[in-house]
């Protein structure tokens, strides 16, 4: 965690927002900040995002963070908070807090073979970390990528610029599925637990990382399980519920946990310790 006052925010600026998807059942954009005080994070990590006499929300970093001109932050419309910062525009100015939570263990990880699963949103608080790896001064410590990224509809995904360019990093493999079948639509089709079995991969090198709506982490977890992979090599990250970012107000409580001072990433071997709240 940052030296920084946990409870003061720093102001950050509007540089560019992206609008990610293109279906009409959800809202997803992508808000580029410079900060007033940059500071350094991990992949994994979070912030607390608010908007002056509107109210504030914590969201997973979405960018690289070897990129040190800026941060981003990809952000669903959902409700009250998220409405008003959807309406913000370039040159906006809004307030940080944070980093906060820990991280992917990724020199823990190197060696290993990595299969990315995602859904929807939860590609965003793992592209950090998938940026991360294919940098040139840390892709040798890692072996095969596999990357299964689903969404509902061929409009739905995020990141799809990223698409391509991930596509074409050595040693890597990149799915696309949608829920079900649409005209013109070749890739793909089925939920990811599903789909497991059709990409080939070394149970024995390869460490999962998930992230989506809980019922698929759920699945995806019980069927690489039943795969033959040991929870301990099975990751996820969990942003819901989170509120405050510091472990007071309690509403990210599981058990004995709070995600956001022991999270947000958990092993599976973590959550099987913990009640099935997630």
């Amino acid at each position: 965690m940052s030296n920084r006052n946990p409870y003061v925010p720093s102001r950050a600026t509007i540089l560019e927002v992206i609008q990610e998807t293109k279906s009409d059942t959800q809202d997803v954009k992508t808000f580029k900040l410079k900060l007033d005080e940059p500071f350094d994070f991990r992949p994994g990590q979070f912030v607390e995002f608010s908007v002056a006499g509107v109210g504030e929300c914590t969201f997973g970093f979405a960018s690289s963070p070897l990129i040190k001109d800026h941060l981003e932050l990809t952000i669903k419309r959902t409700g009250y908070v998220t409405d008003n910062i959807h309406m913000l525009s370039e040159g906006s100015t809004v307030w940080i807090r944070g980093p906060f939570g820990n991280t992917f263990p990724l020199e823990e990880m190197e060696g290993n073979d990595l299969f990315y699963v995602t859904g929807g949103l939860g590609l965003a608080p793992l592209r950090p970390m998938i940026d991360y790896v294919f940098d040139p001064a840390y892709r040798g410590k890692y072996g095969k990528i596999n990357m299964l990224m689903a969404a509902r509809t061929p409009g739905d995904f995020i990141f799809a610029y990223d698409f391509d360019k991930w596509s074409k990093m050595p040693d890597t493999s990149l799915y696309q599925t949608i829920d079900n079948p649409v005209e013109g639509w070749d890739k793909l089709v089925g939920f990811p637990h599903t789909l497991i079995d059709q990409i080939p991969f070394d149970k024995e090198k390869t460490i999962a990382i998930l992230c989506g709506p809980p019922v698929m982490i759920k699945a995806l977890s019980n069927a690489f399980v039943q795969f033959g992979m040991s929870p301990e090599r099975i990751y996820t990250t969990l942003e819901m519920r989170m509120t405050c970012g510091i472990g007071k107000c309690g509403k990210c409580n599981i058990g004995h946990k709070y995600v956001c001072i022991d999270g947000p990433v958990f092993s599976m071997a973590e959550l099987s310790e913990m009640p099935n709240e997630y």
